[in-house]
């Protein structure tokens, strides 16, 4: 009566806050606020569905014995049956409307999991953790070009973003390997590319490069487009890209038909800071320097590559970029050490595993019909 007496018959909102400071502050009263609330509810069930389930919630399950249902009005009974748990009523912010006040991004019930078709590596818990920052040492001359080349690179895009000058937030660090990603895709597809293009001209086979080259370009897209779930570019940033890759894709092309040993050393000196870089960001998050990135969950499309587990978290999808990084850097190393009609060690390598599973099934099936006929 009291609600009624001082309420406005359609002020939701202030109801819900006056109910609840009410259940709480006059504990005497408890039993007389729920019964308040079922009357409420029943009297003006034509109020928005979320207002009943604001006023749902106030009351614990145990409490909410009584049923509420219409059986006059099977539409009615349905909503007001599935008002009864105010736990089931409530809607987790990932699948709201509402933009949350930190700007973490939410689930997309209507967005389609992709499948990646080409071979790609899913790494174990053991092999993502083990990750270490490491160096090659210049050998020989095309080695010093190359390490001062990414050294001189890293140096100017550090000073560029704005990390020699002040700390480094979670927006900074998206941005960062936003662009990144967008060069780092380049080296391997323009390398496959001129081999391919190699080896149909000579008419000779290729050795197998290709392949992991392309893998490697297709590897850079996918941590393109799994950042691109959590940051949106503006049109300042996409011109810059444009600008970055035609540039780099041009020079790195004519270099790598002059001589390809020093682009490998350079892309493997370059894989090298990426993995100082997001061994960084772990570093950061584990300190709690980027709470934001806590809040994040890997979108569907990093699951579904990664074959992440169902409760894996944005650091978990670090780890395994992490851990692409670290073999694209022994790849590229390896590369830049060998003659370029070498076989590829690494496609030999899953070949040979390829083989050995096969023969192993083969030598189980076998022994399985002898016993059976025996």
């Amino acid at each position: 009566m009291l609600a009624r007496a001082l309420l406005p018959k359609r002020g939701g909102v202030v109801a819900v806050a006056f109910l609840r400071a009410s259940a709480s502050t006059m504990p005497t009263m408890h039993t007389r606020t729920v019964v308040s609330q079922r009357a409420f509810m029943a009297a003006h069930s034509h109020y928005p569905t979320i207002f009943n389930r604001a006023l749902s919630t106030t009351m614990k399950p145990e409490e909410d014995t009584a049923p509420i249902a219409d059986a006059t009005n099977p539409r009615k009974a349905a909503v007001e049956e599935s008002l009864r748990d105010g736990a089931r009523s409530i809607v987790h912010f990932k699948l709201s409307p509402n933009r949350h006040a930190l700007n973490v991004p939410k689930l997309d019930p209507k967005e389609k999991i992709w499948e990646n078709p080409t071979h790609h590596s899913v790494w174990t818990k053991e092999e993502v953790e083990s990750v270490q920052i490491t160096h090659l040492p210049p050998a020989d001359w095309t080695s010093r070009v190359a390490y001062g080349l990414a050294q001189t690179l890293r140096f100017s895009f550090d000073l560029l973003a704005g990390f020699k000058h002040r700390k480094a937030t979670e927006d900074m660090f998206l941005n960062r390997v936003v662009f990144l990603e967008t060069v780092a895709g380049i080296p391997g597809m323009a390398a496959g590319m001129i081999r391919h293009l190699h080896s149909l001209r000579r008419m000779k086979r290729d050795h197998g490069w290709i392949h992991t080259l392309l893998e490697e370009a297709e590897n850079e897209r996918m941590h393109l487009l799994t950042f691109m779930r959590l940051k949106q570019p503006g049109p300042f940033f996409r011109f810059s890209v444009l600008v970055v890759q035609g540039v780099f894709f041009n020079v790195f092309f004519l270099s790598y038909l002059i001589n390809p040993k020093i682009c490998h050393r350079l892309v493997g000196h370059i894989e090298e800071e990426a993995v100082k870089t997001y061994t960084h960001i772990i570093d950061m998050m584990d300190a709690g320097e980027l709470p934001l990135f806590n809040h994040i969950i890997p979108p569907p499309i990093a699951v579904s590559y990664w074959k992440l587990a169902p409760d894996a978290t944005f650091r978990d999808l670090l780890l395994a970029i992490r851990k692409d990084e670290a073999t694209h850097r022994e790849v590229n190393h390896t590369f830049a050490s060998m003659d370029e009609n070498d076989d590829n060690p690494f496609l030999a390598e899953e070949q040979y595993r390829a083989q050995v599973e096969m023969h192993n099934s083969t030598a189980m099936t076998s022994e399985k019909e002898k016993n059976k006929m025996a």
